[in-house]
């Protein structure tokens, strides 16, 4: 029996999700093969007695999952034999009614607007020429550098003015440190579940990429160890403060152990801090412990506001000035503007206003998911911007992601952070800060009850 197109009785509501799982199902059977060319939106609604919008709706989905690609002027074609969770966060419609837990960004309220309004009122008066007209970057953010130096010192860091280069947040900083202290065919390692966009960076770039064993701590050393015995590592590259995917915060002697078997081995260690001081009790960075060998970066976006998109890569002393020119060619400078915005908030005490406000908001948050998610070994920290929570069988990430938006509400699914696949961890990360206060409790009973719901059969194949 032919199943693609389906038979239009045989859709389900949302249509849409059952058009998408049609359409997996007859790649999967081989009805519809990879490279073949799909109809067109208006074809296919004709064809199925549906609206072009439900047709649009399905293949943006299929589209964000992998499964189909557009070309222009050529059509849609099958991409994949499979879903590919290779982003964690969903395309959202401005018309979706979806609680959205997929994106990590932190909680926003009117203090953001407020405060925001009345720095850029401030610019509009007093703006100074140096960050509207220059065009060298070390004269233009020198000033800016220095006033994060309190910032980075809170952070648990104590750098020298020279190695801190401001960037437009961290990504540039991390693909930075990344051109720096590895060449092609390097190996880099990482925690086995890392930062979503490590895995296609080092590919551009040419790196090897492999995962490391990990435990409640992260990084396990002896799996550390083993890899640069046996393969020659050049980089680690660690999350070790809840920001990696499973939320693990690890502790000051898993810190120096991983120090110690780098300084052997002389490795390069480049250190993700993205959430900088919201957890104020964690051990100190791992640069901190090794100056001479670690690239470490932090931002304004995680713990502040999320598109103040301003950071700083802090770079050993050794390797200063291959860090700036690297960001020369990359990025030539972090955009002034944004800059001044930050550096006055640290003036003016807005930086810390905003910081206290985060911390009590995921603080709270935090509580609620423990509270409501507690019978499936939720891991989180105390005032992060997520929650890992392990799958509990029969469910497999694919299903259990494609039932949760089909009742609208958006997460993501372990393997989108995953090196190598498959991989040994099955969960999902629930973002804590996207949400609105009203949506929170909603969205997370959503899940709750799903964990505690067998599937359906047919989810399962997805």
């Amino acid at each position: 029996m032919t199943m693609w197109p389906p038979d239009p009785a045989t859709l389900k509501r949302p249509v849409y999700r059952s058009l998408v799982e049609s359409l997996i199902e007859a790649i999967k059977t081989g009805e519809v093969r990879q490279g073949e060319r799909l109809p067109t939106h208006r074809d296919l609604a004709e064809t199925l007695g549906i609206s072009v919008q439900t047709v649009s709706r399905a293949y943006e989905e299929l589209d964000r999952l992998g499964v189909i690609a557009g070309k222009v002027g050529r059509g849609t074609f099958v991409r994949a034999a499979a879903a590919d969770t290779r982003t964690p966060w969903h395309r959202i419609g401005d018309g979706d009614e979806v609680i959205d837990f997929s994106m990590l960004t932190p909680a926003t309220g009117a203090i953001h607007e407020e405060r925001m309004r009345e720095t850029l009122a401030e610019l509009g008066r007093d703006a100074p020429a140096d960050i509207l007209f220059s065009f060298r970057p070390r004269a233009t953010m020198a000033r800016h550098a220095e006033a994060a130096l309190p910032w980075l010192r809170r952070c648990g860091l104590d750098p020298v003015l020279a190695q801190v280069v401001p960037t437009n947040g961290s990504t540039p900083a991390m693909n930075v440190a990344l051109m720096t202290a590895a060449k092609s065919g390097d190996l880099v390692v990482a925690e086995e579940l890392t930062h979503h966009t490590l895995k296609p960076l080092c590919h551009y770039l040419e790196l090897r990429l492999r995962g490391l064993e990990v435990d409640a701590e992260g990084i396990v050393p002896d799996a550390f160890d083993q890899a640069c015995r046996s393969q020659g590592v050049r980089v680690l590259f660690v999350m070790p403060s809840g920001l990696n995917p499973k939320a693990a915060m690890m502790g000051g002697q898993r810190r120096e152990a991983l120090v110690e078997i780098a300084r052997r081995h002389k490795v390069l260690i480049v250190e993700d801090d993205a959430w900088g001081p919201i957890q104020p009790d964690r051990p100190a960075p791992i640069a901190a412990l090794a100056p001479e060998r670690t690239f470490y970066f932090t931002s304004l976006t995680k713990p502040l506001l999320p598109n103040l998109r301003y950071g700083w890569l802090v770079a050993p002393e050794s390797l200063v000035s291959s860090t700036l020119n690297r960001h020369l060619v990359t990025n030539w400078m972090a955009t002034p503007l944004i800059a001044e915005i930050g550096t006055r908030w640290f003036q003016n005490g807005v930086a810390d206003e905003l910081l206290a406000w985060q911390q009590s908001t995921l603080g709270r948050r935090n509580r609620v998911a423990a509270e409501m998610l507690h019978d499936f070994s939720p891991r989180m920290t105390s005032n992060g911007l997520h929650v890992w929570v392990p799958l509990p069988e029969p469910w497999n990430e694919a299903a259990f992601v494609a039932h949760a938006r089909a009742e609208g509400v958006a997460v993501a699914a372990g393997g989108s952070f995953a090196i190598e696949s498959p991989t040994r961890c099955s969960g999902i990360r629930i973002c804590l800060g996207g949400v609105r206060e009203d949506q929170l409790e909603r969205g997370l009973d959503v899940i709750a009850r799903l964990m505690r719901n067998q599937p359906e059969p047919a989810l399962l194949t997805i």
